[in-house]
C-alpha cells in the first residue's frame, strides 16, 4: 500500500505542476483571481456529484469540528491564488521548488514539534541536508533561468 501512494503522490505532482503551468497562462487572460475561483468552483462542484454519489460520511460534521482546522481551506486558496500569481513571472520549475522548500521547512517544524497533533520527529541533520540540498537546486533554477533569458 505505501508503494501505491508514492506512485499517487508522484501523479498529483505531475498533475499540479500541469495546474499550476494552465492557470498561470489562464491567469494572463482572465486574471489571477478569476482563475483561482474558477478552480476552486469547478473543484466543488466535482467534488459535491462525488459526495453526493460515493460520499460514506456525513457533510454536516464540517460545523463540529474546531474552527482552527477551517483555516486550511484559507491555506489552500492562497497556495493555489500564489502559484498562479508566481508561475507566469518566475515558471512552473521555479514556483513548484519554491512551494516544497517552503513545504519541506513548514513540515520539518510541524514534525518537530509535533504540531496540530501530529507525532514528534526530531530534525536531526539528514533532514536539514535535505533542505539546504532543495535551497541549492532553487539557486541553480533561478541561475540557469537568468543565464538564458540573457542569451
Amino acid at each position: 500500500m505505501g508503494s501505491a501512494m508514492i506512485i499517487f503522490t508522484l501523479l498529483g505532482g505531475v498533475l499540479l505542476s500541469a495546474q499550476s503551468s494552465i492557470n498561470g497562462k489562464f491567469s494572463q487572460k482572465a486574471g489571477t483571481i478569476e482563475s483561482t475561483l474558477l478552480t476552486f468552483f469547478t473543484g466543488m462542484l466535482f467534488l459535491a456529484l462525488l459526495i453526493l454519489f460515493f460520499g460514506q460520511g456525513d457533510i454536516l460534521k464540517i460545523l463540529e469540528v474546531p474552527k482552527w482546522q477551517l483555516s486550511a481551506v484559507l491555506f489552500g486558496v492562497s497556495y493555489l491564488f500564489l502559484t498562479i500569481l508566481a508561475v507566469p513571472r518566475i515558471g512552473v520549475t521555479a514556483a513548484n521548488i519554491s512551494t516544497v522548500i517552503g513545504q519541506l521547512a513548514a513540515s520539518m517544524i510541524i514534525d518537530h514539534f509535533g504540531l496540530f497533533g501530529g507525532m514528534q520527529i526530531n530534525f536531526g541533520y539528514k533532514r536539514w541536508i535535505a533542505l539546504v540540498l532543495m535551497l541549492l537546486a532553487l539557486y541553480f533554477v533561478f541561475k540557469g533561468k537568468k543565464k538564458q533569458s540573457r542569451q
